[in-house]
């Protein structure tokens, strides 16, 4: 099973460091964080730990990030070629336009991966990510509790009281929904989007025969 760590490079270009770390935090499920800069030759020794003889390792990011830079640094040598971002917009330039696969001098194996605009999510199980909102939802007072406007919610509660942040169960609601939408055709996806907005296809053409009546008065 894959163990996600979490690598903020180039911290040496961050003004508020310690403001970074805490928004990663809030979102990182428990998730190692590793802070280091490869301009400063700091934090490169903390990743060594996770790329063990044996064990194989993909770094995933942005272009221009500092994945192939943090590599070099961990192969001792310049094996890839690395470029700086873009002045104009800063994104990153794709350098890495293929994955590679590179043997470490401590028989460790990383990957390196082109440069990432967005990432799609496939599957997954939120319990884990969400075990925070998960533990709260067993305290609502409807066991089919939707967190909207149900009385007695423990989660709205949590949000109204700041111990659980409305970005961090706005997010949870999204990937929800991309896990129920996974996998569906396009006639498939239409239907759970209707039955989402307006409970049921048949609801839905209620409410339009309603409008249509309307405009004939």
């Amino acid at each position: 099973m894959a163990s996600p760590v979490i690598v903020l490079t180039k911290a040496d270009l961050s003004r508020d460091l310690e403001q970074k770390i805490t928004e990663v935090s809030s979102v990182s499920s428990g998730a190692d964080i590793i802070i280091c800069s490869c301009t400063e030759e700091k934090g490169i020794d903390a990743v060594c730990p996770y790329i063990e003889e044996g064990k194989t390792i993909a770094f995933i990011g942005s272009s221009g990030v500092g994945k192939s830079t943090l590599i070099n640094r961990l192969m001792g040598r310049e094996v890839l070629a690395t470029k700086e971002i873009r002045e104009s917009d800063e994104r990153g330039r794709h350098t890495t336009t293929h994955r590679q696969l590179l043997l470490l001098p401590d028989g460790g194996v990383v990957i390196d991966t082109p440069g990432m605009r967005e990432l799609h999510l496939y599957g997954g199980n939120l319990e884990k990510s969400f075990e925070d909102i998960n533990e709260l939802a067993l305290n609502c007072r409807y066991k089919d509790c939707t967190h909207t406007t149900e009385p007695g919610c423990a989660v709205r509660k949590a949000i109204e009281e700041n111990q659980l942040s409305e970005e961090r169960f706005q997010n949870y609601l999204k990937l929800q929904r991309e896990i129920a939408y996974d996998g569906l055709n396009s006639r498939q996806l239409e239907n759970e989007k209707i039955n989402r907005m307006f409970g049921s296809k048949g609801e839905m053409k209620r409410l339009m025969r309603e409008v249509k009546e309307k405009k004939k008065r």
